[in-house]
């Protein structure tokens, strides 16, 4: 159910941006700087594409920035996480040596005779 629900999701969403770029297909100016600083620097050219590109790239840039911001901002918990599991797995390996030491437990004097009926 959830396989055809995403397939669903992924046909409207497509039908949304198809419907944006039909939308938005006239040539627009990208520029760098403003027109009256470019020309005083002397970069006033830009570039001249459809409008639904520019907004698509900047949804994808936004994306793109977003999920770096994300991935910078996780990395302490990841490397937190590390940290606790080669805790974890050095005191499971110390557990288990001292169960091994202790499986066997060492004969007791006192407790074999408390054990025994007391007569020797």
């Amino acid at each position: 159910m959830l396989r055809y629900l995403r397939f669903i999701f992924i046909g409207f969403t497509g039908l949304v941006l198809l419907t944006l770029a039909l939308a938005n297909r006239g040539q627009v100016q990208l520029r760098l700087l403003p027109e009256g600083i470019g020309n005083m620097l002397g970069t006033a050219g830009g570039w001249s594409m459809p409008l639904f590109v520019v907004i698509l790239g900047s949804v994808a840039i936004g994306i793109l920035v977003g999920f770096i911001w994300e991935w910078m901002r996780e990395m302490r918990l990841r490397q937190a996480a590390k940290v606790q599991t080669k805790t974890v797995a050095r005191l499971e390996k110390e557990l288990a040596v001292l169960k091994d030491s202790n499986s066997v437990p060492p004969r007791d004097e006192v407790l074999a005779i408390l054990a025994g009926d007391g007569r020797k």
